[in-house]
């Protein structure tokens, strides 16, 4: 009987134990719920990247709503009717912001649904950006307004790259083959470089804008001081609305410092249109100039400072997506499992917002999983291109915060900068420079666990 007794009373202890720990475990994870502090929504539907940001006054509804009709609204030729959304062009890849960005999500890889070529050649701008190609400019256009001849025609193939996980199990990688063909004007330069660039979901970023640059720069270790072979480094941009050089944050180099200027340069890169940022129309080489230098515009410029201010305003307003079952075993484990293979290194969890002039956004603990820093990514994913600080071989930590979402907003899983990666799994497989010891890991890690990992990563 003692020992019935002690046995049933040490298995009471040990659940109680037990089940402390899971609430102390269930408690911590919710806060990590809250991927955007006050700034997250709780919508997993098609529409889980739309929503603006809880508690907004009349006036930022009004001039949400605003900047959402201008992301949506398809863009025309000039002269129109439509004389506030005119002056598509001459040049283009999309007539719409929503065109690479569709649901406020990611693009797909393909070019007219939200993949383009960057285009530079040797050497750098006066600023340290990319040089550009003297006929084609910064970036390859493969449509065009009525009456004006397209830049080039652009395809992309794919060739199949068998490996294996360390139990046998194995896998393919995708590996893209890009052709430019029918180049209007002229060769290329004989040294140009292409980058290939798929549209990112926009959500959040009101709150990366409005991290404290101190908090992103201590994390970097150019020289890898502490030898755990992670190398982050912060690129450092010019800013045409400061006319200096600041911290750069947006983008897939982290060359743009800040939304205003993101926005206004895909306007006026992805669409034709020009702003008080970017007055000059997206027209490059003598040729262009002398064919389509005297087209009717649709004004000067042609998105006033207002309207791009609210498309701005519309971005920085949309709240992010939680996660999702956070109280999942197997969603628990994975995290676990991510931060021992050391993943967390660059995919640094936990931010602190500064102050911005919308309220939600303001000291906000957030969980976006990235550190805004470049990473060599290795050779199989470099572009050799450099981008101010950027080399060939770096690029910024994605954020990761919503990436579970993005098949049932926009319906495909592709990811990565160019739609490579089918899935989560070929995207952490194509890792590599920084990663590669991690990665190595991830391979002989068990079935069981790598699930768990995805798992976990499916629920951000």
């Amino acid at each position: 009987m003692k020992t019935l007794k002690f046995v049933l009373i040490y298995g009471l202890v040990f659940f109680i134990s037990c089940k402390q720990e899971e609430q102390k475990t269930n408690l911590i994870e919710s806060e990590y719920h809250l991927s955007g502090g006050d700034a997250t929504t709780q919508d997993a539907s098609l529409n889980a990247f739309g929503n603006q940001v809880k508690g907004a006054t009349g006036d930022e509804a009004t001039k949400f709503e605003i900047g959402n009709s201008f992301f949506r609204s398809v863009w025309v030729i000039a002269p129109s009717s439509t004389s506030a959304r005119d002056g598509l062009g001459p040049f283009l890849n999309a007539n719409s912001c929503s065109s690479c960005h569709g649901n406020d999500g990611r693009g797909r890889p393909e070019f007219d649904k939200g993949l383009l070529l960057r285009l530079s050649v040797d050497g750098s701008g006066v600023h340290g950006e990319p040089k550009a190609d003297s006929i084609y400019g910064g970036q390859l256009s493969v449509a065009a307004i009525k009456g004006v001849l397209k830049e080039c025609e652009a395809s992309v193939n794919y060739v199949e790259i068998p490996g294996n996980y360390a139990d046998g199990t194995g896998f393919s990688l995708r590996k893209p083959i890009y052709t430019i063909s029918n180049l209007n004007y002229g060769p290329l330069e004989s040294n140009y470089k292409i980058s290939p660039r798929v549209g990112q979901q926009v959500y959040g970023l009101g709150l990366l804008e409005v991290i404290n640059p101190a908090d992103i720069l201590m994390n970097e270790d150019i020289t890898d001081i502490n030898q755990d072979g992670i190398s982050g480094k912060a690129n450092k941009v010019w800013s045409k609305i400061s006319n200096q050089v600041e911290l750069g944050r947006f983008g897939w180099k982290a060359n743009q410092p800040n939304l205003f200027q993101q926005t206004s340069d895909a306007f006026n890169g992805d669409l034709g249109i020009t702003s008080s940022l970017n007055p000059n129309e997206n027209i490059t080489g003598k040729t262009q100039k002398i064919n389509y230098g005297s087209l009717i515009t649709g004004g000067n410029p042609e998105i006033q400072d207002k309207e791009l201010q609210a498309v701005v305003f519309y971005m920085q307003s949309l709240a992010v997506p939680a996660r999702r079952n956070y109280k999942d075993a197997d969603v628990i484990a994975g995290k676990k499992i991510f931060i021992d293979l050391g993943c967390h290194k660059c995919h640094t969890q936990k931010f602190q917002t500064g102050s911005s002039p919308i309220n939600q956004l303001s000291n906000q603990t957030i969980y976006p999983y990235t550190d805004l820093l470049l990473h060599d990514m290795g050779d199989d994913l470099a572009d050799g291109r450099s981008d101010f600080n950027a080399n060939g071989n770096e690029w910024r930590t994605q954020a990761l915060w919503g990436i579970g979402l993005i098949q049932t907003v926009n319906k495909h899983t592709f990811l990565l900068h160019d739609g490579r990666a089918r899935n989560i799994e070929e995207a952490i497989l194509w890792h590599g420079g920084e990663s590669a010891i991690i990665i190595d890991k991830f391979k002989k890690t068990p079935k069981t666990e790598r699930d768990k990992l995805i798992k976990f990563l499916e629920n951000l």
